[in-house]
This record gives structure tokens, sequence and C-alpha cells, in this order.
């Protein structure tokens, strides 16, 4: 059977795509895919459609990207001490592992995931 391999990239719209690209790159270590490739370490990725009313992404979005870390602790206090707001809730973990959600300068939600490890 034919399928896809794996997400190839993400596209979006900025009001300022240099400056979110800069953002993305100096807290998350994503290099600007407009100039090179962003190589990913490989692991589990969830592709799922919710309900048009679930609470899970945050209201007035359409989606929300979600990014796999190895260390959530130490993601949280680097981004933190970048004076990064974070919003988490014990709730949000669970045995697929722990979460976080950040937004980027534009207000695009971000959700951490540091995946249980097995």
């Amino acid at each position: 059977m034919v399928q896809v391999t794996g997400i190839g990239g993400f596209f979006f719209r900025a009001r300022d795509p240099q400056a979110l690209a800069a953002w993305y790159e100096k807290h998350l270590g994503i290099v600007n895919g407009a100039t090179t490739f962003w190589v990913q370490g490989s692991g589990p990725t969830a592709f799922t459609a919710l309900d048009a009313d679930t609470d899970y992404i945050p209201q007035g979005t359409a989606a929300m990207l979600n990014l796999r870390v190895d260390n959530l602790a130490e993601m949280l206090t680097k981004l933190a001490s970048d004076g990064v707001a974070i919003e988490g809730h014990s709730a949000w973990n669970s045995e697929i592992g722990n979460f976080a959600r950040i937004y980027d300068p534009e207000g695009n939600p971000i959700e951490l995931w540091e995946p249980a490890k097995t």
C-alpha cells in the first residue's frame, strides 16, 4: 500500500515572517525552512482531527502545532529564562507523556510534548 511517510513541512502565515522565524530558532532550535531543512529525530507523531467545539485547542484558532521534546523540564526552564510565558496543567499529563503550552509572538499556540519513556 502506498502511504505518507511523514510530515514534510508546516507552512503558516505570519505578519513578520523573518522575526517569527528568528523567534522559533532562538527559543525552539527550529531553523527557517525557507533557507534550510530542519532534520527531526524519529519518534511518534499525532495527526488528529478534533471536534469543532473542543477545548483542547485554544478558542479562536483552527489548529495547534505540537512539538516533541526530549526534556520538557529543561525546555521550560530555558523558555522561562527567555521570558516566554508557559501554560501548563497537570491534567494535561497522561500515560502518553507530559505537556505544556506556549504561544509564539503572533499568538499561535504551540504544545510541547515529552513522550512517556517506554
